[in-house]
């Protein structure tokens, strides 16, 4: 990939991110406003000294007007953007393209999604349903096919493998239990955990995602002028995207135990950074959990662990709090459920708090204070056929 990056040329200087849930009581307005008065009070500034904002958001509205009306913003341009679950992000990345070009100063990104009272069962996504070609396996059914894939490959046996699964969920709801903006704040021992029925596969209903409504918000300008507006910028080192094409849906050489938008998007971003050993490089990761066996096959594709060793490293508790590399020290989507437009900034206001040294100890990362550098990543689609998302941050220049 011929990809440049911008390196230290942007940085994110506020942020604000409302809790994840079922607000009742909040339509798309009030969390838009939640979130962004959050980013605006953090930096300093009035909406009016915004150049541009960038909303993504997936169905809770078609224009940039679902940002404007709330915020009664007066002549401004608001872009609304999407991609699938990698929504969040593609605002972020749209922003901080529009500042690193000279176009704009000072920009917003901002991810919103309301869906718990929407009229509908969870997500309506789109397109509508047609004549009846199209493929109507659910998003569980198609993650739930790593599950049998992944064992059979690396010789992990089936009940072995529900263990794997059940500690990644075990450990993010841990992480969310101490996350007073989670969905969900309840521990879940793994031995209850593996008790749980089967819903699609080998996947029970806390091998999944909740839904829920939230919002989230980031404002970033030049790296130079960082320090007008906070006096602990986060950088941006990389910034990469992969849309994939579909093609190993029709590969019989496509085996479901990985995700190739995601190795190249990962192995672009490392490069744009400068990393070559991620788990060492790295204090933090936040990753796209939408499924348990997501989690574990992440690991892998992102250069955490070797391939077929994931799931032992899962097991020792390399990715817990405490651990070698933490990941999802917020509680992921499994705990904050996942609201498509905001779940990508959602990921990077966890970065944001901890390379801030601003999360609560309860749920610090051990890597604090040792390393500078946190990675997000979002995905969107499903296996054989998604896009990805992979963001580096930092707390230092160059």
């Amino acid at each position: 990939m011929a990809s440049h990056g911008i390196k230290d040329r942007v940085a994110i200087v506020g942020m604000g991110c409302t809790r994840f849930a079922e607000h009742w009581d909040s339509g798309a307005d009030e969390l838009l406003l939640s979130a962004t008065g959050e980013a605006f009070a953090g930096a300093g500034l009035a909406k009016e000294e915004i150049d541009a904002y960038w909303l993504g958001t997936a169905q809770s509205g078609m224009s940039g007007i679902t940002l404007a009306r709330p915020l009664e913003l007066v002549d401004k341009p608001v872009t609304r953007v999407e991609n699938y679950c990698a929504t969040g992000s593609e605002a972020l990345r749209q922003a901080a393209y529009a500042v690193a070009s000279g176009a704009y100063d000072v920009a917003m990104a901002v991810g919103v999604e309301k869906v718990k009272d929407s009229g509908y069962q969870g997500l309506n996504a789109f397109p509508i349903p047609g004549d009846g070609t199209a493929r109507t396996v659910t998003a569980a059914a198609m993650f739930s096919m790593v599950v049998p894939a992944y064992g059979a490959k690396y010789g992990v046996p089936p009940q072995e493998m529900r263990e794997v699964l059940a500690r990644i969920a075990a450990k993010n709801h841990a992480n969310g239990a101490r996350n007073p903006k989670a969905q969900f704040r309840k521990e879940w021992p793994v031995e209850k955990l593996l008790a749980m029925p089967r819903v699609a596969g080998e996947l029970s209903v806390f091998d999944c995602a909740g839904v829920a409504d939230g919002a989230a918000a980031a404002i970033v300008v030049r790296a130079e002028d960082a320090h007008r507006y906070t006096d602990k910028p986060l950088y941006i080192k990389a910034l990469s995207l992969v849309a994939g094409n579909g093609l190993p849906l029709g590969d019989p050489g496509y085996d479901y135990t990985t995700f190739p938008e995601i190795v190249a998007a990962a192995e672009d971003a490392y490069r744009q950074a400068g990393l070559t050993d991620p788990r060492r490089e790295l204090a933090m990761a936040e990753v796209h959990d939408c499924f348990t066996p997501t989690e574990l096959v992440l690991m892998e594709d992102l250069g955490f662990c070797e391939r077929g060793k994931a799931w032992q490293d899962v097991l020792a508790g390399a990715f817990d709090l405490d651990g070698d590399l933490p990941v999802n020290p917020d509680g992921g989507l499994k705990s904050f459920g996942h609201p498509v437009g905001a779940s990508g900034l959602r990921m990077i206001y966890e970065a944001w708090l901890q390379l801030r040294g601003e999360a609560p100890e309860e749920r610090r990362i051990s890597t604090f204070g040792r390393r500078e550098l946190a990675l997000t990543h979002n995905l969107g689609g499903y296996p054989g056929e998604m896009v990805g998302f992979v963001s580096i941050l930092g707390t230092q220049q160059g």
